[in-house]
């Protein structure tokens, strides 16, 4: 493997997904499927099958053939052009990478690696082709292959299929995806070690983030904010976070960035400079037990409406509000994949899917939640994967 790759997944993992892709792809009588993906978070389809992170932005495009290797279009020079032949170390699966200088933020480059897609479609010939996450995609980007395609090909939306596999871990999947929570509880702990008053939102977040590309992270979200006792500590970003830590204050700290070998997990916990207030506690510990209600029902064969249905009953005979965020999913490449816990999913629980579960709400004097990782077995979920004590930490 070559040396500049950090923690890539093996080649007998890519073969294994390979293959059951172009199962289902035999099944449905497909062609080939087309993806693009452009962003570190939610850039899962392109990495799942070319092991490749995606970011800044910049687009990668992907065709996946039926019964050939992969072609690739990518940022690049004009008509640039590298024959592979499915022997790059990199870019294993792929026979061709073709390059272009398309931007998102240049509207005029908007059918650059369209025009690319387009032409390597028609050129050899393929009549189904699997759109995956269209909706994802730029307008032109679509518009501009489904217009050179008219008459030639059929165009059919293949997402169901790539999100159910890319959903099921494989036991090197499972293996990664314990590590990067094994990764989030040693950053928590040395965010814990080295918090201290004067430190902004940023301060702390930067320090999560820098010890966790230590520890082999590339990519990730950190996500927390200062505030007195008595005034919500909310989950803000990075533009947010320039106020200062008090002593006695508290600090919510959501670490969402994904592990060796780029799966991902997510913590969160919140942090007292002092003594935690029995309003904070009490509402910790009220979440945490929602966290418990949600775990018992995740089973394979489980309907996620029923559970999120559920879910949203339990809190509001305990007299609090209902669920209007997303507080469980999946997790893998993708910071969010199917299935989710909504009223709106259809896909069901099956065993070994990751789940993130973060129940919680919002008032005007307390933001309180939590959030950890379970993976679904054969009767259930599993030991939590986090280690870290699911508690109020007061330092």
């Amino acid at each position: 493997m070559d040396e500049r790759l950090l923690n890539p997944i093996s080649t007998r993992e890519l073969e294994r997904r390979w293959a059951a892709a172009r199962k289902g792809m035999a099944e449905r009588n497909i062609d080939a499927l087309v993806m693009q993906n452009n962003n570190d978070w939610l850039g899962g389809y392109v990495r799942w099958f070319t092991d490749t992170p995606l970011s800044n932005g910049y687009p990668r495009s992907v065709i996946f053939p039926a019964s050939d290797l992969m072609n690739v279009v990518d940022m690049g020079a004009r008509g640039g052009r590298r024959k592979l032949d499915g022997n790059d170390e990199v870019n294993r699966g792929v026979g061709e990478m073709i390059f272009t200088p398309a931007f998102t933020s240049v509207a005029y480059t908007d059918e650059y690696q369209a025009e690319l897609v387009a032409g390597e479609l028609k050129r050899r010939g393929y009549r189904t082709i699997g759109w995956v996450a269209s909706g994802a995609m730029p307008h032109k980007f679509v518009a501009r292959i489904e217009r050179e395609l008219d008459g030639k090909a059929k165009l059919v939306d293949a997402t169901e299929l790539v999100d159910r596999l890319k959903a099921i871990k494989s036991e090197e999947e499972k293996v990664l995806t314990r590590k990067c929570a094994e990764m989030q509880d040693e950053i928590f702990a040395r965010v814990l070690k080295n918090i201290r008053p004067g430190m902004t939102g940023n301060d702390i977040t930067a320090l999560a983030q820098y010890e966790g590309r230590l520890l082999g992270s590339e990519q990730g979200l950190f996500l927390g904010s200062a505030a007195p006792l008595g005034r919500a500590s909310r989950f803000v970003d990075k533009h947010e976070q320039a106020r200062a830590l008090k002593p006695g204050e508290h600090f919510s700290l959501l670490i969402e960035n994904n592990g060796p070998g780029g799966f991902y997990t997510e913590i969160a916990r919140t942090i007292v400079l002092g003594k935690a207030s029995n309003e904070l506690i009490d509402g910790f510990e009220a979440m945490r037990e929602a966290q418990d209600y949600t775990l018992a029902m995740m089973k394979p064969g489980a309907s996620c409406r029923d559970i999120a249905n559920a879910h949203d009953a339990y809190m509001k005979q305990r007299g609090f509000p209902p669920e209007i965020r997303l507080y469980a999913h999946s997790q893998g490449y993708d910071m969010v994949e199917r299935p989710m816990i909504r009223a709106d999913e259809t896909m069901p629980i099956e065993a070994s899917m990751n789940f993130a579960v973060h129940p919680g709400y919002d008032t005007a004097t307390m933001w309180t939640t939590i959030c950890d990782n379970y993976m679904v077995e054969a009767s259930g979920v599993g030991p939590c994967m986090h280690k870290t004590e699911k508690k109020v930490f007061e330092v």
